[in-house]
């Protein structure tokens, strides 16, 4: 079997909120990248990925070059793919930016290919260490919210059977340490004390006021805080993470491979978060869960829920999904959930396909 061709797609998906109906900002809408990786024997792969931004149309044309220089190569060959696109770009251009985002695209393409060639789904192929595994709801609880929406869009979650969810602080303007607290604490009397809640920062404070407020927080049980100051700040981190009896997450802004190893050994966070964009797609998400487990840590995942089940359901320290809905109108069918847990595909590969009518909907170039 060889690689025979492919297709990019610039998309823009809007940005709502499914899950409880209170989008932080009507119409808005988030650009993406997705690929069709083809073979001669007429199996497709698909693969998406994003954060390009305003640079859409560069990550685009990245996903479009790294797939040229694949064409005729073994696809189940995935390190030596990986190799291929490194030497494409003199080695010089990754990890980070747009080479290791484009580079995940075509690295989940690849994997999809392998299931359906091996007719079995992704997470049986990496390891099949479950066939559920739990999640959360994210992206209903965001910062801009009032209290009041905020604690509507808490119990719409609740009563949809989310038995894990996420809010935010760092609120914006310039908020004071009695603000912040006050939001999560109005969040927390709204789901009442056995809900799991996750609370993310997204690097917004100093270390210090990630130590201030947090110990400030610690009676209303957070599972975790997460992302509290500058990713690459791995001391600073290591000194939250030190003061605080709260777990800290952390990770999701971190490029390929080799920072989770600073960030693992500078003992930065409890819980490491790997984004598959980030990272540059299942084969180096899947060495930094190893590696975390080496240390006895577990790991989560970063958004696209219908792809990172998979990976979460496959390692034995994989800990909960983020359920963030940005991606799942692409799909004709996503992974089903059933008492707060994601039931994982029997389907080969990835187990979804692309609804064309979205497709085209979205299809900006």
């Amino acid at each position: 079997m060889k690689i025979s061709g492919f297709q990019a797609l610039t998309l823009a998906i809007p940005e709502d909120d499914p899950l409880a109906n209170m989008p932080e900002e009507e119409g808005r809408k988030r650009p993406v990248v997705a690929l069709r990786l083809r073979t001669d024997s007429g199996i497709e792969g698909i693969g998406i990925t994003f954060y390009g931004g305003k640079m859409t149309g560069s990550l685009r044309a990245a996903v479009d070059e790294l797939s040229e220089l694949i064409v005729g190569m073994d696809p189940l060959r995935t390190e030596a793919i990986a190799a291929k696109l490194r030497a494409g770009t003199g080695d010089s251009c990754g990890p980070g930016g747009i080479f290791t985002l484009a580079q995940s695209a075509i690295d989940i393409a690849l994997w999809d290919i392998k299931g359906k060639a091996l007719d079995q789904p992704l997470w049986k192929l990496l390891g099949g260490h479950r066939d559920k595994v739990p999640t959360y709801a994210s992206g209903s609880l965001r910062r801009g919210l009032t209290d009041n929406q905020a604690q509507r869009a808490a119990r719409i979650l609740v009563q949809k059977g989310f038995r894990e969810m996420k809010t935010q602080m760092a609120l914006p303007g310039n908020p004071t340490p009695a603000d912040e607290i006050r939001r999560v604490r109005v969040v927390r009397e709204a789901i009442g004390p056995d809900i799991k809640l996750m609370c993310d920062i997204n690097q917004r404070w100093r270390p210090e006021q990630a130590i201030d407020i947090g110990s400030r927080v610690e009676d209303v049980g957070l599972f975790w805080l997460e992302d509290v100051t500058a990713a690459d700040d791995y001391q600073g981190l290591a000194r939250v993470t030190a003061a605080l009896k709260t777990p800290i997450a952390g990770g999701e802004y971190l490029y390929g491979i080799a920072p989770f190893a600073q960030m693992i050994r500078h003992h930065s966070v409890d819980i490491p978060m790997i984004d598959i964009c980030r990272a540059g797609g299942v084969t180096p998400w899947m060495k930094i869960a190893g590696m975390a487990e080496a240390f006895n840590l577990p790991v989560v995942s970063h958004v696209m829920p219908e792809i990172l089940c998979h990976l979460i359901a496959a390692c034995p320290n994989g800990l909960t999904v983020e359920y963030m809905p940005w991606m799942l109108a692409l799909y004709e069918e996503t992974p089903a959930i059933e008492d707060g847990m994601l039931v994982l595909p029997t389907g080969p590969g990835l187990g979804l396909k692309f609804d064309e009518k979205a497709i085209a909907a979205f299809t900006v170039g």
